[in-house]
């Protein structure tokens, strides 16, 4: 769900235009996605754009709780202003009355799955908080309500699935923690460049503390980031026998939650991550040693 909203301006118009295209051509031609799984929302209406007011928002998002399941991803990339209304609340800037951080956190909380919600805008940083929780990874262009300037990070962020330098472990793929990265380095060499002190500090929280980091900081947040991807997991070839098909699913959804753990072994205490090791790989044999007596 990508969403660009009220520009205010020509320049921002364009500018936002050319943002969303970029990401939407990503989505569809690079990871190759279904145009009907890619939802945008902009300030003009035209095909395949619906036009970004409150009452689209509502809609679209009270849809998606209801198609979408617990193995689902949902990625809700905001660009526009933000605007902040005192130190816990800010909005996002619709076509007519706009959402706050807290309307959109209401929202998004019924939504099943793994959420990615990027908010790219100026004062964007009490969405963190709100938006923040178990299984989710948010980012956040700045880490105070106060920071109302236009942002650069956007136009990183979404330059960074398009750029093979963003791929820091260098498996084929850009991670969310990845392209949060690669944008937080593009946006203070841009300052640098300018000559001026930064007026962002791009922040990524996905322990649901709701409080962050930056890129360079110490702290806990983005294991989860590390594991989590746009680009579609490749297709698990499954055998024709039904039984032994649910056993291979089964064995692959136990892996991707053992990768998970490994990703918190720094954010969990030793005795609660040996257990948990423990009983995965107790269960991920179990399950081998079905499919190869199937087999």
């Amino acid at each position: 769900m990508i969403v660009t909203g009220a520009a205010g301006a020509d320049a921002y118009e364009q500018k936002y235009l050319t943002l969303r295209t970029e990401f939407t051509t990503t989505l569809r031609e690079t990871f190759k996605y279904d145009p009907e799984r890619i939802i945008v929302l902009a300030e003009r209406e035209g095909p395949g754009v619906q036009k970004a007011t409150r009452e689209n928002v509502q809609r679209v998002l009270g849809d998606l709780r209801k198609r979408l399941n617990k193995d689902d991803q949902l990625l809700v990339l905001l660009i526009g202003h933000g605007t902040s209304l005192d130190g816990d609340e800010a909005k996002f800037n619709l076509v007519g009355p706009d959402l706050t951080a807290g309307e959109w956190g209401d929202l998004l909380k019924p939504v099943p799955g793994r959420l990615v919600f990027v908010n790219t805008t100026g004062a964007s940083f009490p969405f963190l908080r709100r938006l923040a929780g178990r299984g989710r990874v948010v980012l956040t262009a700045t880490d105070s309500a106060a920071q109302q300037f236009e942002t650069v990070f956007p136009e990183f962020f979404v330059k960074a699935f398009d750029d093979a330098a963003a791929d820091l472990d260098k498996n084929g793929r850009v991670s969310m923690w990845e392209a949060f990265t690669y944008a937080s380095a593009g946006v203070r060499q841009w300052f640098e460049q300018k000559g001026q002190l930064p007026t962002e500090r791009p922040l990524l929280d996905d322990t649901g503390a709701g409080i962050g980091r930056e890129a360079l900081a110490p702290g806990t947040d983005g294991a989860i980031a590390r594991i989590t991807y746009l680009e579609p997991d490749a297709a698990l070839a499954l055998p024709a026998d039904t039984a032994l098909a649910v056993l291979v699913k089964r064995r692959a959804e136990l892996e991707s939650l053992l990768e998970e753990l490994k990703a918190r072994k720094e954010s969990t205490s030793p005795d609660q991550y040996d257990a948990e090791l423990e009983k995965l790989l107790i269960e991920i044999s179990k399950v081998g040693a079905q499919i190869r007596a199937k087999s």
